[in-house]
């Protein structure tokens, strides 16, 4: 009866996190209050992730990043990215897989990827270039670089901890090292060589905030009834009677087309994003081949004042605007700002919906602002300019300090002296105590979403052990591979582990994993040690959908993708890592 309630709850869980009909957190403890109530754990059980090493471990390490990020520690990679990318493709392309790919081994890789959104939205936008081609492959060579060291991705210091629980040896700092290093290397080999292949060449919205005649703005234009255009290829249209307007896409509804992927009939009611100068959306808007959409307020601020700015802004992780209504927390920020459009994902959110949205992470909110609000809207925090190359950053002379703290808990960690937790933590004190970072950053660099999951799931593998789920999950899952070599099985498990990370959190999966890999090897005989490890891998290997991991989304709205782009790019990826791994890992971690 027990097995048969835990399972009822793991199989809700599972939708609930795929659907995200609930918010992930609200899941986790909607985990631990069912769990509880239906009396397969007591409170004390249901309620023991909280004093779980990890999930406080992640919460230090989220801390130490953004002390990095906040001193302007990694400020001069950036600029000498832009110095000496010189607008070609393939260099930027290169120095960007490398760069993050090294700094993602020892860092949160969402922060990372947040930053280097910036700095390639700056690059593109100055040398005319399209992110479409480096967003995605930043964010994959992120993940995998992740699984090259303890600290590169919380996932490794989840499955770490747990398996610490059930009497297993901790993972070290660079144990993972061995195999990670060369996988993440032959995946940036790949990207960089298939990547502009695959990926589309999206020219998505960046705005040269130049002064002058030239300056550019993006707008959106509605085709009304009477427009000429109707019926014309939307490209074609545009290059025939106004040549020097660019098109990205063509918003119908809650479809975005790409003119530059094929065709495109424009239809009474589609809307047109373009760039143009404000005397090229005059000429458009004196022929009444469109107009301009109209917002809360009637139509919006007039492209012509060359005393405003059309900017994109990005809702990132961790900040005060998820959740928040859009009108209400621009009216926070600055009653100027006046909303064009939304985009979340592959929704298009147009100006008259945006009156009750609620902001969530990789949205990307369509605005006009004075132009001498910029930098207070920079300043607040709480949406990402994207033609910026970054944040303000307030503690640029403590940068040494911060980076000498980082490296002393690397060190520390790596020879033994201590563990990670303690490592973390002190490093986390004395990035305060320095005042690389205020006591309020350090509470809004926590993300609490991620860490009440991981508890929640955390409650969950416990009631899986307790009941003796795991055990049976474990023998449904050898019946196919009865007589076959654990290799086979090994193989097997961390190709599950993939599949079920693309579209379940990877913290979620391992956590959920760990006991059935345990039950998998006690009822082979073998030591569980290369299933411990190889959750850690096919954890990761989350590359073939926009959902697998927050990086993924993030990029999703600022590189115009499709769910296609994904699976081009990433299946191969997960197919590859799936295959080195069932390889190598029995073979550095014998059975």
């Amino acid at each position: 009866m027990a097995i048969a309630a835990v399972s009822a709850i793991l199989v809700i869980t599972i939708v609930l996190l795929v659907t995200e009909r609930l918010p992930v957190d609200l899941t986790a403890l909607v985990i631990m209050a069912a769990l509880m109530v239906t009396g397969i754990l007591t409170p004390a059980e249901a309620l023991s992730g909280f004093a779980n090493p990890a999930p406080f471990t992640i919460a230090l390490l989220f801390v130490v990043s953004r002390g990095l990020m906040r001193t302007g520690a990694l400020d001069y990679v950036t600029e000498w990215l832009i110095q000496h990318s010189g607008g070609n493709e393939r260099r930027l392309l290169f120095l960007s897989l490398f760069i993050v790919g090294g700094f993602s081994s020892f860092l949160n890789n969402t922060p990372v990827v947040v930053l280097f959104i910036s700095v390639i939205m700056a690059v593109c936008s100055r040398y005319g270039l399209s992110p479409s081609k480096f967003l995605l492959p930043i964010s994959f060579v992120s993940i995998m670089a992740g699984t090259s060291t303890l600290i590169g991705t919380s996932t490794n210091i989840l499955v770490s901890d747990v398996a610490a629980q059930y009497g297993m040896a901790p993972i070290g700092m660079f144990e993972l090292t061995l195999l990670g290093a060369p996988t993440a290397m032959a995946g940036a080999v790949f990207l960089y060589f298939i990547s502009p292949r695959l990926l589309p060449s999206h020219r998505e919205p960046v705005l040269e905030s130049k002064g002058g005649e030239s300056q550019r703005y993006i707008s959106e234009l509605l085709i009304s009834e009477d427009s000429a255009l109707i019926g014309d290829d939307a490209l074609g249209a545009l290059r025939q009677r106004f040549p020097d307007i660019d098109l990205y896409e063509v918003v119908r509804g809650q479809q975005r087309l790409f003119p530059s992927l094929g065709p495109v009939g424009l239809e009474a009611g589609d809307v047109m994003l373009v760039k143009a100068t404000a005397p090229q959306l005059a000429q458009i808007l004196d022929r009444r081949c469109a107009r301009l959409p109209k917002g809360e307020g009637g139509t919006i601020a007039d492209p012509h004042d060359s005393r405003a700015l059309i900017v994109e802004l990005l809702v990132p992780p961790n900040s005060d605007a998820v959740g928040r209504r859009l009108p209400r927390l621009l009216a926070s920020l600055d009653a100027h700002i006046n909303v064009i459009g939304v985009k979340r994902h592959w929704t298009h959110i147009g100006p008259d919906n945006v009156q009750d949205l609620r902001l969530a992470v990789g949205d990307i909110v369509l605005v006009q602002t004075p132009l001498d609000h910029l930098e207070q809207l920079r300043a607040a925090g709480e949406l990402l300019v994207l033609e910026d190359v970054h944040k303000t950053i307030l503690n640029r002379r403590r940068a040494p300090i911060a980076m000498v703290i980082f490296a002393a808990m690397i060190l520390a960690t790596a020879i033994g002296l201590t563990d990670i937790l303690v490592a973390s933590m002190v490093a986390m004190i004395l990035m305060l105590l320095t005042r690389c970072l205020s006591l309020r950053e350090a509470y809004r660099a926590l993300d609490a979403r991620v860490l009440i999951l991981i508890v929640g799931t955390l409650s969950l593998g416990v009631a899986l052990s307790k009941t003796g789920a795991a055990d049976l999950y474990a023998q449904l899952f050898l019946a196919p591979f009865d007589g076959m070599s654990p290799h086979v099985v090994l193989s097997a498990f961390i190709l599950l582990t993939s599949v079920l990370s693309l579209f379940l959190s990877n913290n979620s999966t391992a956590v959920l994993l760990i006991p059935v890999a345990l039950s998998t090897a006690a009822t082979l005989g073998v030591d569980p040690r290369p299933f411990i490890i190889g959750i850690c891998f096919g954890a990761s290997a989350c590359y073939a959908t926009p959902i697998g991991y927050q990086t993924n989304l993030l990029v999703y709205g600022p590189g115009g993708y499709r769910f296609a782009d994904y699976l081009k790019l990433g299946l191969p990826l997960n197919v590859g890592v799936w295959l080195i791994a069932s390889v190598f890992v029995p073979i550095l971690w014998p059975f």
